[in-house]
């Protein structure tokens, strides 16, 4: 048996998980203000830029993180990073701890400024 590599892992993970484009998360969350956009890039990516409106838990801390700033598993969760592979991990970690409505805007973090603004 041979390993999968970390880009067939995030597209197995991608084809269980909700992907949304940058316009379809701008209108989700003109719809529901109270929906959390989870930035889990490292800080030194996010002090770079970072779209507006966005909460900053890197990915290796987010299961430790996540209760901080929500508990309730029907939330609105939608998970970014600079490419996606993050972004999909993340969301099958917070979908293993219990969270139902989690999603991946499936772009680069510079196409969600573009749509979000930016942060800074």
């Amino acid at each position: 048996m041979s390993l999968k590599t970390l880009q067939e892992i995030v597209a197995e993970t991608k084809s269980s998980l909700h992907c949304l484009t940058p316009q379809a998360a701008r209108e989700l969350l003109s719809e529901n203000s109270d929906a959390l956009v989870l930035d889990v890039r490292e800080p030194g990516e996010v002090a770079e830029k970072r779209p507006a409106g966005t909460i900053n838990i890197p990915r290796g801390v987010l299961e430790m993180k996540i209760t901080e700033h929500t508990t309730d598993p029907d939330r609105n969760i939608l998970l970014h990073c600079a490419t996606g592979g993050r972004a999909a991990l993340a969301a099958a970690a917070l979908t293993h701890m219990g969270f139902h409505n989690v999603s991946i805007i499936d772009c680069n973090c510079d196409e969600l400024i573009t749509h979000l603004g930016t942060g800074h």
